[in-house]
């Protein structure tokens, strides 16, 4: 006989068993539900925390030569013989003393004083002080103090406003102005980067701010060349240790002395020789906007086949012709 087959009883769940499944699916949501307010509110105050803090970071002055002044004190930069006659450099927004080393061996034979504007390099880095007219009268300062009585004064982009605004208030000082990529007028203002352009945003600028690195900081300063640069790492640095606070507030001063008159209008009033060089491929200002120069009676207009900085995509040219200028001007 064969053994007869017993089917096997297959395993059942009765109501009571299947039950609790549903409680803990629910018991589950309701903690997320509890969770994700708890955690939106610890996001937002991290993001408060951070941007009032990016906000309100100051930084003292450094460096081997610093001039105390009120309220933050300079860092200046002297190179060639002081009986010399003084040519004054001052870079741009995010700019410093560095900016201008490729220029230096054409002005060799000349007293150079390079000043770190308030806000950049390594001068000091306060919560204000950032408006054009008193970023002019912090040089003019400067320069009292280290006994210079007759200079020409050279400006890159933002420090072309800031050399026209100290001659606005200082004619026994400025003998000549040279403008190296200084927009004319706030409307030929072309822009910046796209990260650049988000840093005026409330939280977001001070979280992009916070979250810069060497990379982004290159990428933010590509359209201000045209031609292949190698960004030197001090340049870098010195951007890096910029304050949220002195870059948006000195980039807002800007815009805002323009508006206010534009710097043609300016210099045609104070009837000193104008050197203005100035870059066919600007990718920050228009280039045909350097026509605006010519209302100035007394200006020479260079336009050299670069962007916005001339002085490393073209530095023999810009130096010989910053060099030439500082001679024939010099006896004034």
């Amino acid at each position: 006989m064969h053994e007869a087959t017993i089917p096997q009883r297959l395993p059942t769940h009765s109501r009571d068993d299947a039950t609790p499944s549903a409680p803990r699916g629910w018991r589950a949501w309701g903690r997320r539900r509890r969770i994700a307010p708890v955690t939106g509110g610890v996001l937002a105050a991290l993001l408060a925390v951070n941007t009032l803090s990016v906000r309100t970071a100051t930084a003292e002055a450094s460096g081997e030569q610093i001039v105390r002044l009120a309220g933050g004190d300079m860092h200046v930069v002297q190179s060639g013989p002081p009986s010399a006659p003084a040519v004054v450099l001052l870079h741009g927004t995010a700019g410093s003393t560095a900016w201008w080393d490729p220029v230096m061996p054409a002005l060799r034979d000349r007293h150079v004083v390079r000043v770190d504007l308030l806000g950049h390099g390594s001068s000091a880095k306060p919560a204000g002080g950032y408006r054009v007219a008193e970023q002019a009268r912090r040089v003019g300062a400067v320069l009292d103090h280290l006994g210079v009585r007759r200079a020409t004064v050279v400006g890159h982009s933002t420090g072309g406003m800031v050399a026209t605004s100290l001659a606005e208030q200082r004619r026994d000082l400025v003998t000549a102005i040279a403008l190296i990529d200084t927009g004319p007028r706030a409307d030929a203002y072309i822009g910046d980067s796209p990260i650049s352009r988000l840093l005026p945003l409330p939280v977001v600028g001070q979280l992009i701010w916070r979250l810069r690195t060497d990379d982004t900081i290159r990428g933010a300063l590509g359209t201000a060349f045209t031609r292949e640069v190698a960004i030197p790492d001090q340049i870098i640095a010195d951007v890096r240790d910029m304050t949220y606070r002195s870059f948006t507030a000195t980039y807002q001063a800007s815009l805002a002395f323009l508006r206010e008159r534009p710097v043609p209008d300016r210099l045609a009033k104070l009837g000193l020789p104008v050197l203005v060089i100035f870059g066919s491929r600007d990718r920050r200002w228009q280039p045909s906007s350097a026509q605006d120069y010519r209302r100035v009676p007394q200006a020479r207009i260079e336009i050299l086949d670069v962007g916005h900085t001339p002085m490393f995509e073209d530095p023999d040219t810009t130096g010989a012709l910053l060099r030439g200028f500082a001679v024939d001007t010099a006896s004034r």
